[in-house]
């Protein structure tokens, strides 16, 4: 399960993979209210990504890493939030996080740390064998995070295995 934290909009992509195809079972995203409380819209995150976990049981979470713009702070702290409520379904749920940068998921995806959304998207519609982009923008990035997260735990996971 691959997750786009957001305050107003958390994309997610649940995928699984069957050898080393990608197959798409779910995305879409949880809306918060724009005008509610801060407490009201991280509890509408955490209700929202607990049912998707409860539905799939993901054994695996990746996560997109906090960043922070200098001239945006803002933007940073209320992403957080969001991302701690995200950690916590992840944790009652007994399920391992995962965390990548942006740029990690970007290179990985497209060779490039700076690719656009647009870019983004159409990375995700040929890995995943789309016949459109995946719509809005947070749900490709989410689906890019879960096949990032895939490929670079199966490589880390390799690495436990043959250092014993």
């Amino acid at each position: 399960m691959g997750i786009d934290p957001g305050l107003n909009t958390t994309g997610y992509g649940v995928i699984d993979f069957e050898g080393v195809k990608p197959r798409l079972i779910e995305a879409g995203v949880v809306r918060s209210k724009a005008k509610a409380s801060i407490e009201s819209r991280i509890d509408e995150i955490y209700t929202g990504v607990l049912e998707v976990i409860e539905l799939h049981r993901p054994t695996i979470m990746a996560l997109e890493q906090l960043f922070s713009h200098y001239d945006r702070p803002r933007t940073a702290i209320l992403m957080g939030h969001a991302r701690g409520v995200i950690c916590l379904a992840a944790a009652k749920s007994g399920i391992e996080v995962a965390h990548f940068e942006p740029t990690k998921v970007k290179k990985v995806m497209t060779g490039n740390g700076r690719a656009s959304k647009a870019q983004m998207q159409l990375a995700v519609k040929a890995h995943l064998h789309l016949s459109t982009v995946p719509e809005p923008a947070d749900v490709a990035d989410a689906l890019a995070i879960a096949i990032c997260g895939h490929h670079l735990g199966q490589g880390s996971m390799m690495e436990k295995l043959t250092s014993r």
